[in-house]
């Protein structure tokens, strides 16, 4: 029964639907994680922290975060606030990143950057990717 559960779930959710709910959980996790225990180092987010506390960075990344897991449910076609949101909140964190290396701040800044451009690759990759057809069976009798 648990199996058959789980199988319904996987065709309800299908591959984007995934990689939403994968995504959105580790954002919103990162995002209580900046708010709680923020790491101890913050060299390479100055620029953002100038703008905003870490608390509202940290509260953004969380609600894009749902926004993905809620997206995660939406049929094809309407999921987009998810695949548009997840790489949305990397940008600037990217980009404060690059700056702070630039300006000589954070020397690693461009690591930093580089591994939030990665981490955010594959959600824009399958947002590109249409779900298989879903095939209907035909019982036997």
């Amino acid at each position: 029964m648990k199996c058959r559960a789980a199988r319904r779930l996987g065709r309800m959710l299908g591959r984007r639907g995934a990689i939403l709910i994968c995504y959105g959980t580790v954002w919103a996790l990162y995002g209580y994680g900046q708010i709680v225990s923020p790491q101890p180092d913050q060299r390479g987010l100055e620029p953002l922290i100038e703008a905003l506390s870490l608390d509202v960075w940290g509260s953004l990344w969380v609600a894009t975060g749902l926004v993905a897991v809620g997206s995660a449910w939406l049929p094809q076609g309407r999921d987009w606030p998810g695949f548009l949101a997840l790489p949305a909140i990397v940008l600037p964190w990217m980009g404060s990143y690059l700056a702070a290396w630039i300006s000589g701040a954070f020397p690693r800044g461009w690591v930093a950057a580089a591994v939030w451009g990665v981490i955010a690759v594959p959600v824009i990759v399958v947002a590109g990717w249409r779900e298989p057809p879903q095939v209907k069976r035909v019982s036997g009798g």
